[in-house]
């Protein structure tokens, strides 16, 4: 991007996890001139890549809280949203077990705190409907609550499907854009970064980890962001059918513990571990044998003997606690030019579209209410899957398009035509995560170990870049360094 500054935007989205790529969407749809700017290389590159992809019913969160209202009401609009956009997304129900008598009032306070909340159909079950329910759940179990409402998404595949519609609709994405200034005016903020600056007339700060950053930007000190780190181990599918819902354990001041849950792909998630880290630590992504050991100890409570000699990888993510412990929705109270969606940590997964859908109403009121956009496009076209083809349908598409009959991954039965579907699809891959995050290539068991370099291959082909330039998550991850014959 040139360092000149930029045609002006009426509205300016700083962040592109799937809070801003929501908003974005969101605000897509009115005649507004729309910038989503993101510091990494891609969309979904922070918290909303590593998480535990749970759209939670609602039953723990604070009655009257920001958490308990956007989640019950995300949770309503979650399903239609990913019909819409076409991502996987399975309602599989979740149980919160207790293992002894003593925390059998804690269910009771949950299904309470639920019903208060509104979330629908909660009931707590005994320990014979809990096992006919989930057969390998620790015998030793006392009872649990079940919310058939909860599902699991894929979240980053969610954040990717609303940038790929907001782009289409308008929205103009800016990679690799670091604010580390704004500069105010009367009327407006200009957002100043080493990749150039932009202009807006007012900021939505959906920045995550960084939204307390963001707002210190303009003197605005009101919250302060607690990075929290949780280790994750994710098992092969074929491990699909251990368990059908999301198995909880009573949860306690550090959020709702280990948990272990199928995922929309149909691969066994486990964890998270939670550890409170400071502010410079927030970008460190390594996992650990303590936490990686305690995930292990702690899933046996729920699943006694449960083997992890299937997991394939082992990841970690951030999370961006509040010391509000609740999300900010609102305007800064230094400058309303800007509006913070921040503390976004979990059930905001959950709550997404709700807090899309509330932060873009007061983002159209503040711009004078513009009208809606005619032929407004809510979703994207459908991703051709050929691993979810029939014979038949395979047939036709390669007939179509022979790229379709070249299976670059194995392991997920990716073909170069969904590679190449996936870079130039709006808000494209630019390396190799992203064409990973887009396709599942390099998902598999062998973690790309085949696929890799084909898919780098792909990438410096349709990019027209050298192929010492293809990285694996931006920045300084080039995979090659040089040439040797």
């Amino acid at each position: 991007m040139s360092t000149e500054i930029a045609r002006r935007y009426d509205v300016a989205v700083v962040g592109a996890g799937v809070v801003g790529t929501l908003i974005a969407r969101e605000l897509s749809r009115y005649a507004l001139r729309v910038a989503l700017l993101e510091r990494c290389n891609d969309v979904a590159q922070g918290t909303t890549k590593a998480n535990s992809a749970i759209i939670h019913a609602g039953f723990d969160a604070k009655p009257g809280s920001w958490k308990a209202k956007m989640n019950v009401e995300g949770n309503r609009m979650m399903a239609e949203l990913c019909r819409t956009l076409h991502v996987p997304y399975l309602q599989n129900g979740a149980v919160v077990v207790a293992f002894t008598p003593e925390e059998l009032p804690t269910l009771e306070g949950l299904l309470e705190r639920g019903r208060e909340n509104g979330v629908p159909d909660l009931r707590l079950l005994n320990p014979e409907e809990l096992h006919t329910l989930e057969p390998e759940v620790n015998p030793e179990a006392v009872g649990a609550l079940y919310a058939p409402t909860s599902g699991v998404v894929s979240p980053y595949e969610l954040a990717i499907a609303a940038a790929e519609c907001a782009v289409a609709n308008g929205v103009e994405l800016y990679r690799n854009f670091n604010v580390e200034r704004v500069e105010q005016q009367a009327d407006g903020m200009t957002l100043v970064s080493p990749a150039g600056r932009v202009e807006a007339s007012l900021v939505i700060n959906a920045a995550g980890t960084r939204s307390d950053d963001i707002a210190r930007l303009i003197g605005d000190d009101s919250f302060c962001i607690l990075p929290r780190r949780g280790e994750y181990l994710l098992l092969d599918s074929i491990r699909n059918g251990a368990v059908k819902a999301t198995i909880f354990q009573c949860p306690s001041k550090m959020g709702k513990g280990v948990l272990i849950t199928p995922t929309a792909h149909g691969n066994i998630l486990i964890g998270p571990s939670a550890e409170d880290i400071s502010a410079e630590e927030r970008d460190d992504l390594s996992t650990t044998d303590p936490g990686l050991r305690g995930i292990q100890e702690a899933v046996s409570r729920s699943v006694p003997g449960f083997a992890i000699k299937d997991t394939i990888t082992s990841f970690t993510g951030i999370r961006a606690h509040c010391d509000k412990d609740d999300f900010i929705l609102e305007p800064s109270q230094v400058n309303p030019r800007m509006i913070h969606a921040a503390g976004i940590e979990s059930p905001g997964l959950s709550a997404s579209p709700a807090i899309a859908e509330y932060i873009a109403a007061l983002a159209v009121r503040a711009t004078g209410e513009p009208a809606e956009k005619e032929g407004w496009i809510p979703g994207r076209p459908e991703p051709l899957r050929l691993r979810d083809m029939t014979p038949a349908q395979r047939r036709a598409a390669i007939a179509e398009n022979p790229a379709y009959g070249q299976v670059v991954c194995r392991c997920e039965t990716i073909s170069e035509g969904e590679i190449i579907n996936a870079i130039h699809a709006p808000a494209g891959a630019r390396d190799l995560d992203g064409v990973k995050r887009r396709t599942r290539a390099g998902m598999g068991r062998c973690q790309g170990g085949f696929c890799g370099p084909k898919v780098l291959e792909i990438l410096a082909r349709e990019l027209d870049i050298p192929p010492e330039s293809v990285t694996k998550y931006g920045g300084q991850s080039a995979v090659l360094l040089e040439k040797t014959k």
